[in-house]
């Protein structure tokens, strides 16, 4: 039945708690409504997750071509369903995803909204009205021999899977950059810093190339996540024993996932424990959190190195992305690096809360996994975005100012160390005191000591230059 208030037409839906009005042209139904109204919570939905969305159509795709093998669907009924699913793999529908990405119910507010689009959409390639669930059944149909809780569980763990390797592939860009830096300045000499004090000299190839290698690291860290998330238990329904699922399904069902999704998934040892145990994303957002750590310091690093450019160290040039200041003349500010920080910053948060929501399951089932999944895609987006205009704006633009790095090594103690094997640790600090005090150049603070032994090591040192 469809009534209509101003310029809006609605279809009315019943369910055991009642009726209500729904937008009469939408493919949600009545439990998404509800989900509308009782989750007005961040703004954001569910489609903001594309990799959740596709995630789902896999498994109801894969779930229809089981349960139509098994006798339990008609040809075409799964016919529609499938049809469906590909409609959402192709990116379309996205609207009709509104529910709000933080959600009571375990995520079961979600697994609605597919059923009901998928439904909705399915009669009207079937010839009949929306809402006409005698038919074809959200429930009795779309998510036959399914409970929410192992296709959610499922669903959010091909969701990390998919979003990993876009995150993999960012990390590489970034990797490939710095080293390409490294290798066009790896014979400019530089002073090398511990503790915000001149150290040793090194070249701006060897500070570049150190960036390249901590990334490096991480992308055979995250790497190595993928066949955990590939652990699933759909067919485990409920609480993981399975109930409500034919024999045929729960035999079937992970190669048909694997053919809809071209992932080698495979069954959790343990479906009762996979039901509830959220620990691998406690275990994934950890390593966010360590690239996020590795990521921040370069930023850092590239904003001591840059700035200036008169007053500061001033040994690299950032490319110049924007105008720094409504009042300061000519001043630049290094806005990538910011924003780098800052992405970084919204990982941390996001791993504490990922922490305390994986905690807080209870029993048979994690309830909060909808914020664990959106604190996790959000951070990874968040750094995959970053990491993707640090080296579209800043990494391949980088420049080696060869005078200040020629000045501010010329002018430091650093080089003293560089002799303390020839003429000892007590000699090579009288050097090195002597330029600071003096404000002499190496050359000067040597000849000055140590007179009879100046120019052979300087010819030492140039050889090793």
């Amino acid at each position: 039945m469809n009534a209509s208030y101003g310029f809006m037409t609605y279809r009315t839906e019943c369910d055991f708690l009642g009726s209500l009005e729904v937008p009469a042209d939408c493919y949600y139904g009545i439990e998404t409504q509800r989900a509308i109204l009782n989750f007005p919570i961040t703004g954001v939905p569910i489609s903001a997750m594309p990799e959740l969305l596709t995630a789902f159509a896999w498994i109801k795709e894969a779930a229809a071509a089981t349960n139509f093998l098994a006798g339990s669907l008609t040809r075409e009924r799964a016919t529609a369903i499938r049809q469906v699913c590909r409609e959402i793999l192709a990116g379309q529908h996205r609207d009709q995803f509104p529910v709000d990405v933080i959600q009571g119910g375990g995520g079961t507010s979600t697994n609605m909204n597919v059923n009901e689009v998928i439904a909705n959409r399915a009669l009207e390639i079937l010839g009949y009205p929306l809402g006409a669930y005698e038919f074809l059944h959200p429930k009795d149909h779309v998510n036959r021999c399914q409970s929410t809780n192992d296709v959610y569980a499922t669903a959010i763990r091909l969701t990390v899977v998919q979003i990993n390797q876009r995150l993999a592939k960012a990390i590489r860009r970034c990797v490939s950059a710095f080293e390409e830096r490294a290798e066009a300045f790896d014979t400019v000499p530089k002073l090398g810093r511990t503790q915000l004090q001149d150290a040793v000299p090194m070249t701006v190839g060897d500070e570049l190339r150190g960036f390249a290698a901590a990334l490096a690291e991480d992308i055979e860290r995250i790497e190595e996540m993928k066949p955990l998330f590939l652990e699933v238990n759909l067919g485990g329904t409920a609480i993981g024993t399975g109930i409500g699922v034919s024999e045929y399904y729960d035999a079937h069902i992970l190669a048909a996932l694997e053919e809809t999704s071209g992932l080698p998934v495979t069954r959790a040892g343990n479906r009762i424990e996979a039901t509830w145990d959220t620990g691998i994303f406690v275990f994934y957002s950890g390593l966010l959190k360590r690239l996020a750590t590795k990521l921040s310091k370069i930023a850092n690093d590239l904003r001591l190195l840059a700035s200036g450019p008169m007053g500061g160290i001033g040994e690299l040039r950032l490319p110049q992305v924007q105008p720094g200041s409504s009042i300061m003349p000519g001043k630049v500010n290094p806005v990538i690096p910011e924003v780098m920080n800052q992405a970084c910053f919204r990982v941390f948060g996001a791993d504490t809360t990922v922490t305390f929501a994986a905690e807080s399951g209870q029993l048979q089932l994690n309830v909060m996994e909808p914020l664990i999944i959106w604190s996790i895609h959000d951070a990874a987006s968040s750094l995959i975005s970053a990491i993707g205009t640090l080296v579209d704006n800043c990494v391949t633009g980088l420049e080696a100012d060869l005078e200040r790095c020629a000045q501010n090594l010329s002018a430091s103690p650093a080089r003293a160390t560089l002799i303390a094997s020839e003429v000892g640790y007590g000699r090579a600090a009288e050097v090195a005191l002597h330029m600071i005090q003096k404000r002499m150049s190496f050359e000067e603070a040597l000849r000055a000591v140590l007179p009879e032994r100046a120019e052979a090591l300087l010819r030492d040192l140039s050889d090793l230059s």
